[in-house]
């Protein structure tokens, strides 16, 4: 007996229905808040805003915006504010883990309707030091010429200062960061709130006979600390960081730090017994 077959479809077949191919994604990234600390200065909300703008020049498909703890405008509270109910990473233009990376940041984020995440500070690492080098470098640090310059040489890292403990140690690494690019002593001084300041850090090197002293400055901005600051290097001083390169670069890698996840640690291989 004859195996009856299918019927055909009546009328032409219709092709197979066509997918869309896949495109990139729609969905922005979190906007990227820098965080200033703000200053009586006027010269402090344009080099932030310069920082800024490199920001968005090695970036420009990301919303970049700026947000003040204290002084200047816009407050960052109204900065988040004007987010709504959007993403964002907070990236603190600071140095260490002190009072305002601890404490004022998360609560002022913690008030506002965006969902947020707060960045580390930008130090300690390699980027500041290659920042802070380069400031030094166009203040007049040349490297010492022989043996005898190099033990009469040393640099001052002058920072804003906290009671922080964890802040303290931060700028110490960025110290010895520094020390190894410059191959000589850098020793950490504070404009406030710890010891030793920078007039007490140049007499001590100058007790130890190192009078070939700068300063470098740990400053994202011009103020009324770094101003003080520079002017007691007895010889180079550096300008603020501002917005050189490193610092944009900085910048950034914080912001896609915190967006990407830490990798699992490995687990030890089962042996059998």
């Amino acid at each position: 007996m004859t195996a009856s077959l299918p019927h055909a479809p009546a009328g032409p077949v219709p092709p197979p229905t066509a997918r869309p191919a896949p495109g990139p994604s729609t969905t922005a990234p979190p906007a990227l808040v820098l965080v200033a600390h703000g200053s009586r200065d006027p010269r402090a909300v344009s080099t932030v805003r310069a920082l800024m703008e490199r920001v968005r020049a090695l970036r420009p498909s990301l919303a970049v915006r700026l947000g003040h703890i204290e002084l200047d405008e816009p407050p960052l509270p109204d900065t988040l504010a004007r987010l709504g109910r959007s993403e964002a990473v907070l990236v603190p233009l600071l140095f260490g883990r002190g009072h305002h990376v601890k404490r004022d940041i998360p609560e002022m984020a913690a008030a506002a309707a965006a969902r947020t995440r707060v960045a580390a500070p930008l130090g300690p690492h390699p980027l500041l030091a290659q920042a802070l080098h380069a400031r030094l470098t166009e203040a007049g640090w040349r490297p010492p010429a022989d043996a005898a310059a190099r033990r009469a040489s040393a640099v001052v890292l002058a920072a804003a200062g906290s009671r922080d403990p964890e802040s303290a140690a931060g700028t110490r690494r960025t110290a010895r960061l520094l020390s190894d690019r410059l191959g000589v002593p850098v020793v950490p001084a504070y404009a406030s709130a710890a010891a030793p300041t920078v007039p007490e850090a140049v007499r001590a090197l100058a007790a130890r006979g190192r009078h070939r002293v700068a300063v470098a400055s740990c400053f994202t901005a011009p103020g009324r600390f770094a101003t003080e600051c520079a002017a007691a290097a007895p010889g180079p001083a550096a300008a603020p960081l501002g917005a050189h390169p490193a610092m944009a670069r900085l910048v950034l890698h914080r912001y896609d730090q915190i967006l990407t996840p830490a990798p699992a640690p490995a687990r030890a291989a089962l042996v059998p017994v």
